[in-house]
């Protein structure tokens, strides 16, 4: 594959026609990776500027060079002496994501994207369900990699733009036609979904989270409304929770744009809305109102929460083209996210284990109290919190478990670089009755063991992970599989 700079929307700083028609063999942001002819992206950065590694990308063989007028200055040096073609623009991200989108070519057909700080995984697998259950070849990409009708890793929730481009590229070649991806806020900040052409997207929620990356609520916000404001074009779909005390501001932002908007959740002001929710031990019985038809679902899917997801899946699946009669009528078929709400185990006495991402003072209140109406018993739940992450949500999600768990757990969670008793004494500043466990295998052991008929442990914080961060190691550690050995051994079976 090969283009040049002119192909890819790029336009030389100096040398005219010629530097512009310079070949490009493939980008790169890391200049380890450089090859003969590529086009190394000097970004900006956190801690350092790309602009450092220019040197050894022009050494490497890179042609060509992307960056901001800073870059430009730092790696004046090499760049006079390697003479490559050299592009300067303001955004340098938004550059290169849509120089990756023409690089690359192909996307499957239809695309859509969700924001928000919980269920963007449920809400983006729900709707590659919902596709393949309709007969289309479909993909999902976010926290748990590419899954679908085509599967890859993904180290981010939202891929850089090289190789989500790349990802769509190949996913189209396989035949993939939809697909449905995690938009999260960093992402969106640094601009990795622009040059994806969403047919639409969706808003869940807005609570606090990664509030160590954008610094305030404001910018935070800002970040997930550029879903709105800037990727999704002006002829795609919004569907909104309008529940959600930012879902009026995002349908406001979507007006000012003229694009259309679903309105989903409990409200009359609601086009797509959850009318009544009964639960058992095993799921829950919807009535839904869609534009005055009623529609009664059963969903095979543990907490309350999980109908707004389907709703906004149901929304997007919809907004893309979908005959409702049809959408609606694949919803019971649904398969829980692994990782969100998923049984993991049950004692031979009745009691229930269930694992859940909740890694956010919100998530966890929404999970227990989404749990509860399936118990006749009591809620025990564990928490812990991140290292190198967010502080100030430490005492809260402490907070959040015990006023609505009857027995808390506090536990560690990727405690990274910190000390973790010190971020276990931060949570439990927010929960000073609960019990302290540091070892999360052993707290998985007790929690189990404090189970009686009926009740029911809810496992918080990793969900579908498969390790431990501590210090620089990642050792191997799942919380269902912990669960489970710890309901065989405590009731025998091993």
């Amino acid at each position: 594959m090969m283009k040049s700079l002119s192909e890819l929307g790029l336009t030389a700083q100096s040398g005219g026609e010629a530097r512009n028609r310079t070949r490009i063999t493939g980008l790169s942001v890391d200049s380890r990776r450089v090859e003969p002819g590529h086009l190394f992206a000097a970004l900006p950065g956190a801690h350092a500027h790309g602009a450092e590694f220019v040197p050894m990308a022009l050494t490497m063989g890179a042609t060509a060079i992307l960056t901001d007028p800073e870059g430009a200055r730092l790696a004046a040096e090499a760049i006079a002496e390697h003479d490559p073609a050299l592009v300067v623009v303001e955004d340098p991200r938004q550059a290169l994501a849509y120089a990756a989108a023409l690089f690359f070519g192909a996307q499957p057909e239809v695309m859509v994207a969700v924001t928000g700080t919980n269920g963007k995984t449920s809400v983006a697998t729900f709707t590659r369900q919902i596709w393949q259950l309709l007969g289309a070849r479909a993909i999902n990409i976010g926290t748990t990699g590419v899954e679908g009708d085509w599967q890859a890793p993904s180290p981010h929730t939202t891929p850089e733009p090289i190789t989500l481009h790349g990802m769509l590229s190949r996913a189209a070649k396989a035949g993939v036609t939809h697909g449905a991806m995690e938009a999260s806020s960093h992402g969106l900040a640094q601009r990795r979904l622009d040059g994806v052409e969403l047919t639409a997207a969706a808003f869940t929620n807005f609570t606090q989270d990664h509030l160590d990356y954008h610094a305030t609520f404001e910018a935070y916000f800002a970040a997930k409304a550029g879903l709105f404001t800037r990727v999704l074009a002006e002829d795609g779909v919004a569907v909104v929770n309008i529940d959600d005390a930012k879902g009026m501001e995002i349908e406001g932002l979507c007006a000012e744009r003229g694009i259309d908007v679903m309105r989903v959740g409990r409200s009359d002001a609601s086009d797509l809305r959850v009318v009544a929710q009964r639960f058992d031990p095993t799921g829950q019985n919807l009535r839904v109102d869609f534009v005055g038809n009623i529609y009664q679902i059963r969903l095979d899917l543990i907490g309350g929460f999980q109908a707004e997801n389907v709703m906004a899946a149901a929304g997007l699946v919809m907004a893309c083209g979908a005959d409702p009669e049809e959408v609606f009528s694949c919803l019971p078929e649904l398969v829980g996210v692994r990782g969100r709400m998923q049984h993991a185990a049950t004692r031979g006495n009745g009691a229930t284990v269930f694992v859940d991402y909740a890694h956010t003072p919100d998530a966890v209140a929404t999970a227990i109290k989404a749990l509860r109406p399936h118990v006749m018993g009591r809620v025990v739940a564990i928490v812990g919190a991140g290292g190198d992450r967010d502080k100030t949500k430490r005492p809260l999600m402490g907070q959040a478990a015990a006023e609505n768990a009857d027995l808390v757990i506090v536990t560690d969670d990727n405690p990274r670089s910190e000390d973790p008793a010190s971020i276990r004494a931060e949570v439990l500043a927010g929960a000073p009755e609960a019990i302290e466990v540091g070892d999360r295998a052993e707290a998985i052991l007790r929690g189990v063991d404090a189970l009686q008929p009926g009740d029911a442990l809810l496992i918080c914080g990793k969900g579908h992970e498969s390790g431990q961060i501590v210090g620089d190691n990642v050792y191997p550690f799942d919380d269902v599989e912990q669960a489970s050995m710890a309901v065989s051994a405590l009731d025998g079976a091993v």
